[in-house]
């Protein structure tokens, strides 16, 4: 069975359909050819696989003609891929195949199908434990940094430091004075509530003061640091990569750990418990406010109770707590920044990250250090 138009017709054979282009395919006659192919019948179900394009008849034809046909044909459920060509002119079977390349490299990607349950939880373990791979490989890089950098101070840059403790210590003691001493405020008030229930209102002293020496005062403070310079160590090394200043420095055959992790790394270290130190005194001072008009205690009684109360290692548990935090946040923030990608979007993603990794990272730290404190009997 044949149908017939001037410039196109279709031939149903035992192998399948053979559609045959004559005369002129050209974008100034688009309109005829678009009627032509729909008059023949190249719809959905109007064709018997296989198809196959013969062009023994065709004086020219253009892109937009190539691309008419495809669509017509992608239109009847036949996938440009599995039409053959024969019989074309050289120059016009190389229009139709590239025309035909370009609809399939622009086709969307396929949606990938939803996973169970089980292999997304694989998958997010996975992912796991590539991120804390990273991290440990970083980290034992910095720390070879780190040596290298004891062997021989000079290594070290004093300015970049001295910038980085000012930005991380000294512009960060305002909020970090300020929060500390709201939260020794609420902690002596709710604590006063209960106390004042028994009359023993003096022990409000023993309970602010424990609680801040030891795990509310560096636990807060680092989640602040983790939000403040976490997140802009991430945001600082991961516009330098975005721009290529990193790259930049490796190719002048620096270390890009040494020249921009190592003072971040020690700035943080430093900085941290200096800021755990303002965070102690603010938040008694929070707790001695509102000691002297919720439950009569002055502050000489509040100092000598605290002098009773808060032995010297209970504060240096605390402090001791710092470092620890400090390397890691700092680790995760400078690799976060370091693996940003060449997207001005992954900066933004990679410093939410940052600040998540970092909490969480503070978080299971103070809850190792309470078990190994527990064990020692400290």
């Amino acid at each position: 069975m044949t149908t017939a138009d001037t410039r196109c017709s279709l031939a149903r054979e035992a192998g399948g359909s053979v559609i045959r282009l004559a005369g002129s395919w050209r974008l100034s006659s688009i309109g005829e050819l678009d009627a032509a192919l729909r008059a023949l019948g190249v719809a959905p179900g109007g064709i018997a696989p296989p198809v196959a394009l013969d062009g023994g008849s065709l004086a020219e034809i253009d892109t937009a003609a190539a691309l008419l046909v495809w669509r017509h044909l992608a239109a009847a459920g036949v996938p440009a891929d599995a039409v053959s060509m024969r019989g074309f002119a050289d120059a016009h079977a190389r229009i139709l195949e590239l025309v035909r390349q370009r609809l399939h490299d622009a086709e969307p990607a396929a949606a990938p199908r939803p996973r169970g349950a089980l292999a997304s939880l694989g998958a997010a373990a996975v992912g796991l434990v590539a991120l804390l791979h990273g991290h440990l490989d970083f980290l034992g890089r910095v720390l070879v940094e780190l040596g290298r950098t004891v062997r021989k101070p000079s290594r070290l840059r004093g300015k970049e430091l001295f910038a980085q403790f000012s930005q991380v210590c000294v512009s960060a003691i305002p909020v970090v004075a300020l929060v500390t001493f709201l939260i020794g405020l609420v902690v002596a008030y709710l604590l006063g509530l209960q106390a004042e229930q028994y009359g023993a209102n003096i022990f409000v002293v023993d309970g602010v003061a424990l609680g801040l020496a030891r795990e509310f005062s560096p636990l807060i403070v680092a989640t602040i640091v983790a939000g403040r310079s976490g997140a802009a160590f991430t945001a600082q090394l991961g516009t330098m990569k975005l721009t290529e200043e990193i790259d930049a420095i490796r190719t002048l055959g620096l270390s890009a750990e040494q020249v921009l992790v190592v003072p971040r790394v020690l700035a943080l270290v430093m900085s941290l418990p200096l800021l755990v130190f303002v965070g102690d005194v603010m938040g008694l001072l929070g707790a001695m406010t509102i000691a002297e008009r919720m439950l009569d205690i002055t502050p000489s009684t509040f100092v000598s109770r605290l002098h009773d109360a808060l032995a010297p290692r209970h504060f240096v548990i605390g402090l001791a707590k710092a470092p620890a935090f400090a390397l890691f946040i700092a680790v995760i923030g400078c690799r976060m920044g370091m693996s940003v990608s060449r997207d001005t979007r992954s900066i933004g993603m990679n410093t939410t990250s940052t600040v998540v990794q970092g909490i969480v990272a503070v978080i299971l730290l103070d809850a190792l250090f309470a078990v190994l404190l527990q064990e020692l009997e400290l």
